[in-house]
């Protein structure tokens, strides 16, 4: 079917502005426009498409189930626009720039290789990624400060009123160094707390899933401890001490294999947290971005299938 002629691109600014405000008042202040002439613009857009794209009560208004249909596609529509334009004002190769919040649990595997992929396709991007707790990063990504947050996110409090979308599912793993005294398996569960431990923050979503290991065995964690979301210092840390760390398996996958760290089996395996893609809806996705989730998703898919990393 053609498209209706008579959508013009103030409709779909207005529908955007209404969803992104939650209110038609406030999109009003945004554009610099009357209430009354938003809520003309918006009726216009409804008739032409047959549908109604918002639930309008006392609080404001909310996107149908058309409306969030309508977004996937007018959102991208009006960004793919004004990137053009902006490209054509700055230069042919002015970059696009992706905004991307990564937890701890995907900076060392999966996000390099993202990144690596979009690199190798786009001749001008800047990947500008922002690390973090997940609550920091969902709440920029509120602001629309941020266009994706990659990681484990599912029970953080701050997710509300965004989207998920599963990628695959990470289990957490206790590891040492290459020599450490524990990999005997002499009473192994007995000798922990002799030893410093590694973990992510407290309050963190994924240090529920590194207490929930010590929970499973039934045993207390060793009381000197290091706490920090920090890779880097844990990996660090670890290979240079006597210190356990409770580590997403994507952290220290590259590492067991050359033999630099080694895990301690305890007997038991940690179900796994779902690692994912969360974005929010309200506000449209750059084409940069766009082209993220798809790179997102073909390496997701090269996890669970067991063909990355290689």
């Amino acid at each position: 079917m053609n498209i209706d002629t008579r959508i013009k691109f103030r409709h779909l600014v207005c529908f955007l502005e209404v969803a992104r405000q939650g209110s038609l008042a406030r999109a009003a202040d945004q554009l610099a426009v009357s209430q009354p002439a938003i809520s003309k613009t918006l009726k216009e857009l409804e008739t032409l498409l047959g549908t109604s794209l918002f639930e309008r009560s006392k609080s404001g208004a909310r996107l149908s189930e058309a409306g969030v249909a309508f977004m996937r596609y007018a959102g991208p529509s009006v960004q793919a626009l004004r990137e053009g334009v902006s490209s054509l004002r700055a230069g042919e190769y002015s970059a696009a720039t992706l905004r991307l919040g990564v937890l701890s649990t995907v900076e060392s595997l999966l996000v390099p290789e993202v990144v690596r992929r979009l690199h190798a396709r786009h001749p001008a991007l800047v990947a500008s990624v922002v690390t973090g707790p997940s609550a920091h990063l969902l709440a920029q990504l509120h602001l629309g400060e941020l266009d994706l947050v990659v990681g484990r996110m599912t029970d953080s409090p701050q997710i509300q009123g965004l989207t998920f979308e599963h990628l695959y599912s990470e289990s957490m793993t206790l590891v040492v160094r290459a020599g450490h005294p524990l990999l005997d398996g002499v009473a192994l569960r007995e000798r922990l707390q002799a030893y410093p431990l590694v973990v992510p923050l407290a309050g963190t979503t994924i240090r529920k899933y590194a207490d929930a290991l010590f929970v499973q065995c039934g045993i207390s964690p060793p009381r000197q401890r290091l706490e920090t979301l920090s890779i880097t210092l844990s990996r660090r840390y670890v290979q240079s001490s006597d210190a356990l760390w409770i580590a997403p398996l994507d952290a220290v996958q590259l590492d067991l294999r050359s033999g630099e760290l080694a895990e301690l089996d305890l007997g038991v395996v940690e179900p796994g947290g779902s690692v994912g893609i969360c974005r929010n809806t309200a506000v449209p996705l750059s084409l940069a971005a766009h082209g993220c989730v798809e790179v997102l998703r073909e390496v997701g898919l090269a996890y669970r299938t067991g063909s990355f990393p290689e």
